[in-house]
């Protein structure tokens, strides 16, 4: 995949589920199209990713936490045009509680359904947070369009908890 998302190949995407409940084999040619093509190409290689990893805005799936490492890297990733949409991709992530929500609502201790939904919020969660690096260093940039998402996502980071109650 050149040199980025050296890592991509390192997750078996074929045996995760995105979102959406299906195969999360198509998560890393979009990746890539992110990378490597233009910033049309990548802007809607953002929107396809995005149905992928956070449905709707607000669903994420098994796939999503091993996603946030791959678009934090793109972020930081001086070449990689789209920052302030890979960015507000990360505070949806970030801000997901739907399975959290639905498992409380359910009652989990009486319904299992919810059992392995909420801890890939959770995952999710830690890894937007191993990331603050990267987007504190999109904060302090010379473009408004990189840092007012980037101090957007911050100010969700700072405000949301990393583990919600069920």
């Amino acid at each position: 995949m050149g040199s980025l998302l050296k890592g991509v190949s390192g997750v078996r995407w074929g045996e995760l589920r995105d979102a959406r409940q299906l195969p999360a084999g198509d998560i890393p040619p979009l990746l890539s199209r992110i990378a490597y093509g233009g910033e049309d190409t990548a802007r809607l290689g953002i929107d396809e990713l995005g149905d992928l990893v956070c449905a709707l805005g607000f669903v994420v799936g098994e796939a999503t936490a091993s996603t946030v490492p791959f678009l934090l890297e793109l972020a930081g990733a001086p070449q990689v045009p789209c920052k302030a949409e890979l960015l507000e991709l990360l505070e949806s992530i970030y801000r997901t509680e739907q399975w959290h929500s639905s498992a409380a609502a359910a009652g989990v201790p009486k319904r299992t359904s919810f059992h392995e939904q909420p801890p890939w919020e959770i995952a999710c969660r830690v890894a937007v947070r191993a990331g603050r690096p990267i987007i504190e260093g999109l904060a302090s940039s010379v473009r408004p369009e990189e840092t007012e998402p980037a101090r957007k996502l911050l100010r969700t980071m700072d405000e949301v908890p990393p583990f919600p109650k069920i």
